[in-house]
């Protein structure tokens, strides 16, 4: 229902009153074919989101998908064609590789990150740096390269960050907060606390009650120390400024997730082009 309703507001906020270049220059009741034509290495992404927008704009429009979402392309692949109205076609257009191009742009950032995990059980994790409203896409992109999903939102997961700390008190005070108000509010959510320093560490493992705990910003030798003392009693979790050239360090000293929030907010998209034939 999200798809959809991001759909009609996106269409809403390009085509307005009408795509009127389109309506001018092409006769009307005319029929014609587009393909969707890969023009750069990578992991091909949205192809059902494109199918949706073409659909939404013309139910008549035929949509014959040749790749499937998450397949690796090279440049001159061809997606999937369309056939129909000259002018339902350029008015789906845009909107459709606006999707397709950032998606396929995080599933190819994320499964170069994937692949220099290989042999290694730490998992990618994406973050909530992402695009207002463009969230479940972006994140849906993450997993088709190969990566996982941390929480979607503030709703679904209890994370302690240090400004939740700082403004409770103390991580015992925060820790202890969050269980009274889940138990009064009768829900069961996954509690993960950020730590700075192997102080905080020692508070949290002393108090327990968490399910993960983030080690935020530590070297990758602190970061083996970290982990060796959690020593499997919590989930695992770095982040902070880790980058390609560092990932495979930091995985290497058996920390169970990875997050990374360039995944969503710094991307190229792939060059992919609509062009008829």
């Amino acid at each position: 229902m999200h798809i959809d309703d991001l759909i009609s507001r996106a269409l809403a906020e390009d085509l307005g009153d009408g795509d009127h270049t389109s309506l001018a220059c092409i006769p009307a009741n005319s029929i014609g074919k587009a393909k969707l034509l890969v023009k750069e290495t990578g992991i091909i992404a949205g192809i059902e989101i494109a199918r949706r927008v073409f659909e939404k704009v013309d139910v008549k429009t035929r949509f014959i998908q040749v790749l499937k979402d998450g397949d690796a392309v090279k440049p001159g692949d061809i997606a999937f064609t369309v056939e129909g109205n000259p002018v339902s076609l350029l008015s789906s257009e845009r909107l459709a590789l606006n999707f397709m191009q950032r998606m396929s742009g995080i599933a190819t950032k994320t499964h170069q990150m994937v692949k220099l995990l290989d042999g290694l059980n730490t998992k990618l994790l994406d973050t909530r740096k992402t695009t207002p409203t463009l969230r479940t896409l972006e994140k849906m992109a993450v997993k088709l390269g190969g990566g996982e999903n941390h929480r979607f939102g503030l709703y679904d997961m209890i994370m302690i960050k240090d400004n939740h700390v700082d403004f409770s008190g103390g991580i015992k005070n925060a820790i202890n907060n969050v269980k009274n108000y889940l138990k009064e509010k009768n829900k069961s959510l996954k509690i993960e606390i950020e730590v700075r320093n192997f102080d905080e560490l020692n508070q949290v493992i002393s108090i327990g009650g968490v399910n993960r705990i983030m080690l935020d910003n530590f070297s990758p030798e602190n970061l083996k120390k970290a982990v060796d003392i959690i020593d499997g009693k919590y989930e695992t979790e770095a982040s902070g400024g880790i980058t390609e050239s560092t990932l495979r360090m930091y995985a290497e000293t058996g920390v169970d997730y990875i997050s990374v929030g360039s995944l969503t907010h710094h991307i190229k998209s792939l060059d992919l082009s609509l062009k008829a034939y």
